[in-house]
């Protein structure tokens, strides 16, 4: 009887010595999970569900790396859209237009695609599209973009989009924020007129503070006094 209870006693503090053990295991578990969960949710834009402009930075980044040449990256910049968020739908019908406008560039760029939000009604995009097929896949994302969208009570509402794309091939640089500026500049020298313009070198401008020049956030301190 007593070398049974000598046999149970070290099997029982053994268990109970896992258990501690496994308590606090299971606590960081579950609060690494947790915390992984909010990053990721902190890397979302809210309203579309897309990548903010780190997470898209950091995933077309993978992609120009990874597709070189193949790359294709770009800038959709919705158009008239003030006068939508200004209309009879407020800011409702803008909100469901910019949803609507996320759902259909992540259709377009694809589950390999990145596609993001960079703020108020500009997305970018970086998707694997060859040479011999870049102009038939822009042209096929403009027309995507000025499909009518339904908003409240069915009301359907006019939408375009300006797009603007850069590729390393042409423009000999596989830098993304390069390609970026680019793609923004070819966008506005495209804007209202219902075609995507794929940037040459004329598109490949100075930049100030990180963007192109006369963009938002280019002012300089110096040049504002």
């Amino acid at each position: 009887m007593a070398s049974t209870v000598r046999v149970q006693a070290p099997i029982g503090q053994r268990a109970l010595f896992i258990t501690t053990l496994a308590v606090p295991l299971t606590g960081w578990t579950v609060h690494a999970v947790s915390l992984h969960r909010k990053l990721s949710a902190a890397r979302r834009d809210p309203l579309t569900g897309l990548l903010g402009r780190d997470g898209f930075t950091a995933k077309a980044r993978q992609i120009t790396d990874r597709h070189g040449d193949h790359a294709l990256v770009g800038i959709v910049d919705l158009d008239h859209f003030k006068q939508i968020n200004d209309g009879p739908g407020g800011h409702a019908a803008g909100d469901r237009v910019l949803a609507v406008t996320a759902t259909r560039l992540t259709a377009w760029a694809g589950s390999r695609g990145a596609v993001g939000r960079l703020g108020g009604d500009e997305f970018a995009f970086a998707v694997r599209i060859g040479p011999a097929r870049r102009e038939l896949r822009l042209a096929q994302l403009t027309q995507l973009l000025a499909q009518p969208v339904q908003v409240d009570d069915g009301v359907l509402v006019d939408v375009a989009a300006s797009v603007g794309a850069a590729c390393p091939d042409v423009l000999g640089t596989r830098d993304l924020s390069l390609l970026l500026r680019a793609a923004d500049a070819a966008m506005y020298a495209g804007k209202h007129t219902g075609r995507a313009v794929l940037a040459g070198p004329q598109h490949a401008v100075p930049s100030i503070n990180g963007r192109r020049a006369g963009r938002p956030g280019t002012h300089t301190r110096g040049r504002a006094a």
